[in-house]
C-alpha cells in the first residue's frame, strides 16, 4: 500500500516536471515554425498532450479482450471531454485568482475570448452529435467514424492558417531547457526536448494511472466509480498542469487554448474509434456525464459571448464535477 502511494505521488511530480519541459519546447517549436500562439495551444500543445488518453482509447476498443475491456475506451471518450470541461477550466480560473496581483484583472482578452467561444460552439455542435448517435444503433454508424476525423482535419486547417491577434499577449520565451544558453535554438533541438517530455509524460501517466487502480480498493472505492471519477482525472493530468505552469506564467490564453483544442481531439478522434469499433450505445451513467459537460460548455459559450468571462466564475466551473459525482449516486453508481 505504503509503495503504491509513494509511486502514485512520484508518477504525479514526473508528471508536472515533464510537462515544465513539453511547455517550454513547444512554444519554440510554434516560434521556430511561424504558428501562431493561439494554434501552438490549439493544435500542438493539444495533440501532444492528447495522445496518450487517444492511445488508451485505442488500445482498448481495438485489442480489448471482451466487452468489459472495451467498455474502459467507451468511458474515455466521455470521461476525457467531463474532466476538461470542469476540472480543467476551474484551475485555470484558481490559479488566475490566486496570481491576480501579478496577473492583472483581465483572464483573456477581447479577441481572444471570441476565438475561444468560435472553439467552443465547434466543440458543442460534434458533441451533440457524438451523444446523438449514441442513443440509436443502425447499420451505418461505424462508417460516420470517419466524418469525425475528417471534423478534426477541418478544426486543425482552420487554426493553422490563422494569424496572431494584434492584441494577443507578447512573452519572450524561456531558454530552451536542453539548451539553456543558446538563446535562438534551432528546430531540431526543440523538437527533441518536445519528444523526449512527451514520452516521460505518456509512461508517468500510464503509471499514475496504475497505481490509482491499486490504492482506490484500499480506499473502499469501487473500480466502476475509479474509472468513472479518477482515471479520467488521471489521464486527463498533462493538460491540467500544463494550465497550472502556463497561467502562472502569465499565459492564460495558451492554457485556454491547450484545454479547448484537447477537448475537439477528445471529441473526434476516440469517438471515431468508438463508432468503428464497438456499438456506441450510451448507458444512464455515460448520459450523465455527457449532460454535464454540455451544461459546463454552454455555460462557457455564453459567458464568451457576453464578455463576462472571469477568474472567479471560470473556478466555479469545477463545482459541476462534484454534481457529476453526485449524481452517480443517484443513477446507482456505487
Amino acid at each position: 500500500m505504503m509503495l503504491a502511494i509513494a509511486l502514485l505521488l512520484g508518477s504525479a511530480v514526473v508528471i508536472y516536471l515533464s510537462c515544465e519541459y513539453f511547455v517550454n519546447s513547444i512554444e519554440w517549436v510554434g516560434r521556430r515554425l511561424g504558428i501562431a500562439q493561439s494554434a501552438v495551444g490549439t493544435v500542438l500543445a493539444a495533440f501532444g498532450t492528447a495522445l496518450p488518453e487517444s492511445v488508451v482509447t485505442f488500445v482498448a476498443v481495438v485489442f480489448g479482450r471482451d466487452a468489459a475491456h472495451r467498455e474502459i475506451g467507451v468511458g474515455a471518450a466521455l470521461g476525457g471531454p467531463l474532466v476538461l470541461a470542469t476540472i480543467a477550466y476551474a484551475v485555470v480560473g484558481l490559479m488566475f485568482v490566486l496570481n491576480r496581483k501579478k496577473l492583472g484583472g483581465i483572464l483573456l482578452s477581447a479577441s481572444a475570448a471570441q476565438r475561444l467561444s468560435r472553439d467552443q460552439a465547434w466543440f458543442i455542435g460534434i458533441f451533440l452529435l457524438k451523444v446523438g448517435l449514441g442513443l440509436v444503433a443502425f447499420t451505418l454508424k461505424p462508417w460516420l467514424g470517419i466524418l469525425f476525423l475528417l471534423a478534426y482535419g477541418v478544426y486543425i486547417w482552420g487554426e493553422m492558417r490563422k494569424e496572431e491577434d494584434a492584441d494577443a499577449e507578447v512573452h519572450d520565451l524561456e531558454p530552451l531547457k536542453f539548451r539553456p544558453h543558446n538563446p535562438q535554438p534551432g528546430i531540431g533541438w526543440a523538437l527533441l526536448q518536445t519528444l523526449v517530455a512527451l514520452v516521460v509524460i505518456f509512461l508517468s501517466s500510464q503509471l499514475f494511472v496504475h497505481q490509482l487502480g491499486e490504492v482506490s480498493p484500499w480506499l473502499g472505492i469501487s473500480p466502476q466509480l475509479t474509472a468513472l471519477l479518477l482515471s479520467p482525472i488521471a489521464t486527463e493530468l498533462p493538460e491540467i498542469l500544463n494550465a497550472v505552469i502556463w497561467v502562472r506564467q502569465g499565459k492564460q490564453t495558451l492554457a485556454l487554448s491547450n484545454i479547448s483544442g484537447a477537448m475537439m481531439i477528445q471529441a473526434t478522434i476516440p469517438t471515431a474509434l468508438v463508432l468503428i469499433f464497438t456499438p456506441w450505445m450510451l448507458g444512464p451513467a455515460l448520459l450523465w456525464a455527457a449532460a454535464v459537460t454540455m451544461l459546463s460548455m454552454l455555460g462557457l459559450y455564453a459567458l464568451l459571448r457576453k464578455g463576462m468571462l472571469t477568474g472567479g466564475r471560470l473556478a466555479l466551473f469545477g463545482v459541476l464535477y462534484l454534481l457529476f459525482a453526485a449524481g452517480l449516486g443517484t443513477i446507482g453508481v456505487h
